[in-house]
């Protein structure tokens, strides 16, 4: 009797790749878009590097030389976390011009008439910023040091605020591209930077809350990038004046809690609206 040869199956010409490989796939390839749009653009990477020059010179310095900090302390170490705050804060404005940009020009719904993830392409594009900023980061800590500040609990707390700070850059990047897509003109995007600002503003960033009038001093110490901001002022053990507000009392917990807060909000919104544009 001839022998039975079985042959090996051989693997489907046709296999789909899992929806977890898709996924990475179009998280991948937003996040190159945005990164070549860097690429094709020195102007706005040299913008994005210069930024926290000028801003340790003129608040540290100019504005710097007339500031005192209340119960002692070098201002500039002071400032410093203010300063890497308001980077994690600017992430805002980028991603809502360029998600309002994208709306305006079709893209939107170019890419929403593809077979690909909505959160993959969104969540490519957050994490494209959050690749810039930790080099932006990066860079202000650099001009700091040469300014004098310093991180003096060491690298582990250090490092905790430099990842509590791009966690807050990452919330921002959502809360962006939500109101990016709600507007979705990028002339109005642009002019929203009139209301983003005050909120940047009132907080503890540059000054002590202390001095300001008792409403004000409750809208700046509840706001969420003052806890990020007293947040790292404890970890970089930089002075600080925390008030007595409980976000100041417990500022890593109460920046932890905004953060999460705000991306449990922001990010399923940005999706849907991403998903159902136009409708």
């Amino acid at each position: 009797m001839a022998a039975v040869r079985y042959a090996a199956p051989r693997p489907s010409s046709d296999r789909r790749p899992s929806a977890a490989a898709r996924f990475a796939s179009d998280t991948w390839t937003s996040m190159l878009r945005v990164l070549l749009n860097y690429r094709h653009s020195p102007g706005l990477l040299a913008a994005s590097l210069g930024v926290p020059v000028v801003m340790v010179v003129v608040f540290g310095y100019v504005f710097g030389s007339a500031m005192q900090v209340p119960g002692g302390g070098d201002y500039r170490e002071f400032l410093m976390p203010g300063l890497f705050a308001m980077v994690a804060t600017n992430g805002i404005m980028p991603t809502m011009v360029g998600a309002a940009r994208d709306v305006g020009r079709g893209v939107t719904d170019r890419l929403r008439s593809m077979p690909v993830s909505r959160t993959g392409l969104l969540l490519g594009q957050t994490l494209a910023d959050l690749l810039v900023s930790l080099v932006v980061l990066a860079l202000l800590a650099l001009v700091g040091l040469a300014a004098g500040w310093r991180a003096r609990h060491g690298l582990g707390d250090a490092a905790g605020a430099f990842a509590l700070l791009l966690l807050f850059r990452f919330v921002m990047t959502w809360a962006g591209t939500l109101l990016g897509l709600a507007v979705g003109k990028e002339e109005a995007a642009g002019q929203l930077s009139v209301v983003v600002f005050p909120v940047a503003m009132v907080t503890n960033a540059y000054v002590p809350t202390g001095g300001m009038p008792g409403w004000l001093r409750f809208v700046a110490d509840w706001n969420p990038i003052s806890s990020v901001v007293q947040a790292c002022r404890e970890l970089f053990a930089n002075p600080s004046v925390p008030g007595s507000a409980w976000p100041m009392q417990h500022a890593v917990l109460a920046a932890l809690l905004w953060s999460a807060v705000l991306l449990a909000l922001c990010m399923p919104l940005a999706v849907r609206k991403f998903a159902t544009h136009g409708r």
